[in-house]
């Protein structure tokens, strides 16, 4: 019997019970429900990526697209980063992870199914969650930050813009995951 059919609910990516996004307890006040979102997207991304090999998870959309799920994992590795060091912690001298003047795109373009380029994605991710995790604990989410555009923004607003970041992301990792093994989001 495969693990689809041993589920109760066969259709979906998890059973209920065993999804490890459903929190114990609702999340109160803004700053908790905000980043009780975002981390439900982390770890949304990972459940997507689970079980797949390096060359499963850089495979491409459709061209002339470079969109993978491994693109998308050092995408959003580069935009924790960017918007965690560079932005909140006010450190924009440091450069992006995966982007470069010559190549806006690297972060996807060096998308190859190669397992070192693969541990390397989720290295950089790991550590930038984690590190983001840290800063966001500190937060005052109406203190002001100078955004990539020079302009002053809101902590709070860099908060939803990663919730959206990842919830855009997360819908083009369900389509690239239905393509590689017919597995759906839920």
């Amino acid at each position: 019997m495969s693990e689809q059919q041993r589920r109760t609910h066969p259709d979906m990516w998890l059973d209920p019970a065993d999804d490890p996004r459903t929190p114990s307890d609702p999340a109160r006040g803004e700053k908790e429900v905000v980043l009780g979102y975002l981390d439900h997207y982390r770890t949304t991304l990972e459940l997507k990526c689970q079980g797949l090999d390096p060359e499963q998870l850089a495979r491409r959309s459709v061209p002339p697209s470079t969109l993978s799920l491994l693109g998308l994992v050092r995408h959003l590795a580069d935009v924790e980063h960017s918007w965690s060091r560079r932005v909140l912690l006010g450190r924009s001298d440091l450069p992006r992870l995966f982007r470069t003047s010559e190549d806006r795109d690297a972060d996807f373009n060096g998308a190859v199914p190669d397992k070192q380029v693969v541990a390397e994605a989720w290295e950089h991710w790991h550590r930038e969650v984690a590190h983001a995790r840290e800063v966001e604990a500190t937060l005052d989410l109406d203190a002001m930050v100078v955004a990539h555009d020079g302009e002053q923004t809101e902590v709070r607003d860099v908060l939803v813009h990663l919730v959206e970041e990842y919830a855009r992301h997360l819908g083009h990792a369900d389509l690239l995951r239905e393509a590689i093994d017919g597995r759906t989001g839920q």
